[in-house]
């Protein structure tokens, strides 16, 4: 990958840290900034090449960082302004970039904005954030509701007025229709792209706008009861504004005005409106998180449909990108078993697009199951008893078989599973069949064929749980047969027309195998096939 190649990102593989929960050095049972500088050499050690950090601003940590009281201070909590320095030095010196994760939707009500904002009616910064008044018969303004739970609106007795939060009520939103706004938002991104940041992963970014006449949203006809409850309603007119875009192509200038940055957005739409986001030619968000893969069901026929629909959706010219997990979905190791992990892997890492890995995935961390006395997640908290809490999915990397798997020498904040004791980095790294020698070995492959990185996508017919594809670029080409289901099958190579060797095998343990004929393909594994050398 090229220093300066402007397009870094598309050939470029992510990985998430959740700064909390991926390694402690002061021993308060927290991570920390210096702890990604200790651990940094493993994370060069997969072969990714861009760190994603969750947020490590100053914050209330009411939502753990996602209310920012302070976009250009670093927490206490993670160490200072010169961890920081010093982690993206070596981020960089280690030739990795580095992401920030950019929290524009709202604040902190810490916030010196919106402590100014809600002091007076006549303050100067009162419509910086979202204030209305009560409806005529009194009560929220309209009917729309908080991610969190309860209405989105938050009565402050003071000034006599509601403020909109589309998540917690200690996370105002930012009214994105006020130019002082934007602005000021534009010079938080400068001040970290001035420190060399090499972009930003922009949080809910579909939210950005609100409806200008603030109507009711619609009722959810498909609603069903046990889902979180803000699901009643459909965001028509809370999310999604056509507005919103203007706002990410003002984004997006920021960022180019800087050399090889990258803009990313987190976006929870379905696939038509998702492709908004790239952008009048393309000048929108370079990625806009495709998701699919966090909620699909899991089989042959389901994900091959999801690849299609995207691939024919993408406008032309848009770079694709996929995403296995992150920190408010449930493990992949859960969701589609260990075997499947392995897969999962596979599928990943040989698509056509960028793939963003999770913290953890690499070894197979679990979704830990956390006792209530033990739930940190607000959202949890607000919504209990129906399994929204995302504290399973934050849990402590697992880096040894000591009593806190060497994340902490004190019980970390969210508690680790017994299983930690065999699976860590320290067992896996010493098993060459493990999980996290098939993401190293995927990564290095996908680094030694250039139709992994930059091929089509080609799908090639199959039936029952297999899932077969060829990524080509010119006269090279490789072919990924994937096993979906735990039953074993025989493949007629001269009916997909592939290579006659294995280079990868999930198992690890079929490279160079020649085949002829016939490919015998154990339950739950995925090989890559290319040509004999």
């Amino acid at each position: 990958m090229a220093e300066n190649d402007e397009n870094w990102w598309r050939d470029g593989i992510f990985y998430q840290i959740y700064p909390r929960s991926f390694q402690d050095t002061d021993g308060d049972g927290v991570g920390d900034l210096a702890g990604i500088l200790k651990r940094l050499a493993y994370v060069k050690s997969l072969g990714v090449d861009a760190i994603w950090l969750s947020p490590v601003f100053r914050s209330p940590m009411a939502d753990f960082g996602y209310d920012i009281s302070d976009y250009t201070g670093i927490d206490p909590l993670f160490g200072t302004m010169e961890d920081f320095d010093a982690l993206l030095q070596a981020t960089h010196e280690s030739g990795l970039k580095l992401i920030l994760d950019l929290v524009p939707n709202h604040t902190s009500d810490q916030h010196p904005w919106f402590i100014a904002s809600r002091s007076s009616r006549d303050n100067p910064k009162r419509d910086w954030f979202i204030w209305r008044d009560g409806a005529p018969d009194g009560g929220p303004p309209n009917n729309w509701l908080s991610e969190f739970g309860g209405s989105a609106w938050a009565y402050d007795e003071a000034t006599g007025q509601y403020f909109y939060h589309a998540f917690l009520d200690r996370q105002p939103d930012l009214n994105w229709r006020n130019p002082e706004v934007r602005e000021a938002m534009y010079d938080v991104m400068r001040f970290w792209l001035e420190k060399g940041v090499d972009g930003f992963r922009v949080d809910v970014i579909w939210h950005l706008i609100k409806d200008a006449d603030f109507r009711d949203n619609p009722p959810n006809p498909h609603y069903v009861e046990g889902r979180p409850p803000h699901e009643k309603i459909l965001t028509q007119y809370s999310t999604d504004q056509a507005e919103v875009h203007d706002v990410i192509a003002e984004m997006r200038r920021v960022t180019d005005a800087y050399r090889a940055r990258v803009l990313i957005g987190e976006i929870y739409l379905p696939l038509h409106r998702l492709m908004a986001y790239y952008g009048n030619d393309l000048t929108g968000a370079q990625m806009p998180f495709n998701f699919a893969l966090l909620s699909t069901f899991w089989s042959a026929r389901s994900i091959e449909k999801i690849i299609e629909d995207y691939e024919k959706a993408l406008p032309r010219g848009a770079w694709p990108n996929w995403v296995l997990g992150n920190h408010d979905r449930p493990r992949v190791a859960s969701r589609v078993g260990p075997e499947q992990a392995r897969v999962a892997a596979m599928l990943l890492l040989t698509l056509r697009g960028t793939p963003t890995l999770y913290y953890g995935d690499e070894i197979g961390m679990n979704q830990v199951l956390i006792a209530p006395e033990d739930v940190q997640d607000p959202f949890e908290k607000n919504v209990p008893g129906i399994g929204v809490g995302r504290d399973g999915c934050r849990t402590p990397m697992q880096w040894d078989s000591s009593n806190f798997a060497g994340f902490s020498e004190v019980a970390p904040w969210l508690p680790l599973p017994e299983i930690h004791v065999h699976e860590n980095v320290v067992n896996l790294e010493a098993d060459k069949f493990s999980i996290l020698n098939l993401y190293k070995r995927l990564i290095a492959l996908r680094k030694a064929h250039r139709p992994l990185v930059v091929g089509d996508y080609h799908p090639i017919a199959a039936q029952g749980d297999l899932l077969v594809y060829r990524r080509q670029a010119g006269d090279d080409a490789l072919v990924v047969v994937l096993n979906l289901g735990p039953d074993p099958v025989a493949v007629t190579t001269s009916a997909i027309r592939f290579g006659s060797e294995i280079l990868l095998s999930t198992f690890l343990d079929r490279e160079g195998e020649e085949l002829e004929g016939v490919l015998d393909l154990r339950g739950n594994e995925g090989v890559v096939i290319g040509a004999a050398r």
